[in-house]
């Protein structure tokens, strides 16, 4: 097998590891590139190309996270991760695994740990890594690996609600609500919320927001449910996807250009909580983006010709 053919065999597997580490799909491109060029360059074959692959774009995401967490202390507003709509790696041993590291909360979860934390707990936990290579991987010791997995752990199960309803059940709740949010049914929204549920947006300061939280079943289906049908009018559409694992939806304008992006947090039958990412940056690897304040005049407009 030549070195392309090795590379473009773990080419999903590298990039999985990249995302989860850096949340962020342009950047995790960009990552696996590297380690391509940093694989083409090696005068000779490591003895593993899965091992040496894994550590490279391992090294190489830890190095990119430390810069990125100096910008995020900058960002406006909420920060998430960028919407993965396909995660291309498939381990039918792992699949429990690997869909519960891509979602929303446990992305957001593991922004608590360290960057050395983030990436041992990863290939640990998720992708099942022996501690050799991990200490390879992190530069670490085997022993220092095991007591930053310790670490770890802890931090990720003290803060993590597993969202593990049926998923089906997750299905049909996401397609009532999504009906619901289109006709404006706030009854019919605020009874598909938690109590406690709330609403979270990303925009980076970069497009108009509905509101950065809001918090309360009450308050966030009056908002949705006055906001929603009028855009519905304006010919947005709603296409529903699941993303980052989780039920959700891509909002396009009528031009087929994304206007939004919109997650799901399903537990015990109820929505917990929902994220909706505005930013256009975070955006363009799912297609072209809609020029958002456009949207919002035009949705001015519509709204004082109804009056």
């Amino acid at each position: 097998m030549s070195k392309v053919e090795e590379f473009e065999e773990l080419r999903p597997l590298l990039f999985s590891i990249a995302y989860r580490i850096l949340g962020s799909v342009s950047e995790a491109e960009d990552a696996v590139q590297e380690t391509w060029l940093r694989y083409d360059g090696t005068a000779t074959r490591p003895t593993s190309a899965k091992a040496f692959l894994s550590a490279t774009i391992t090294r190489i995401s830890i190095d990119v996270l430390r810069s990125a967490r100096v910008r995020r202390e900058e960002y406006v507003g909420p920060w998430f991760p960028e919407p993965l709509l396909n995660d291309p790696y498939q381990d039918p041993a792992r699949s429990a695994e690997l869909a519960d590291s891509v979602s929303m909360a446990a992305l957001l979860l593991l922004e608590r740990l360290s960057p050395a934390e983030r990436a041992v707990f990863l290939l640990r936990e998720v992708f099942a890594f022996g501690f050799d290579d991990i200490a390879t991987s992190v530069g670490r010791s085997q022993d220092a690996c095991r007591q930053l997995l310790v670490r770890a752990r802890r931090h990720m199960h003290d803060g993590r609600p597993r969202f593990a309803a049926d998923r089906e059940e997750r299905q049909e709740l996401a397609k009532r609500f999504f009906g619901a949010l289109q006709s404006g049914d706030i009854s019919g929204l605020q009874h598909l919320l938690a109590a406690d549920a709330q609403l979270v947006g990303d925009s980076g300061g970069k497009t108009p927001q509905l509101a950065n939280a809001v918090a309360g079943a009450r308050n966030i289906a009056r908002l949705l449910g006055a906001v929603f049908p009028r855009l519905m009018d304006i010919d947005i559409t709603v296409e529903p996807r699941d993303i980052n694992g989780q039920p959700g939806a891509v909002f396009y304008d009528r031009d087929h250009r994304i206007l939004h992006t919109m997650t799901l947090d399903i537990l015990d039958g109820h929505i917990h909580t929902i994220r909706s990412i505005t930013n256009p940056d975070k955006l363009h690897h799912l297609g072209p983006t809609a020029d958002a304040w456009a949207v919002h005049d035009e949705l001015k407009q519509a709204r004082r010709q109804a009056n």
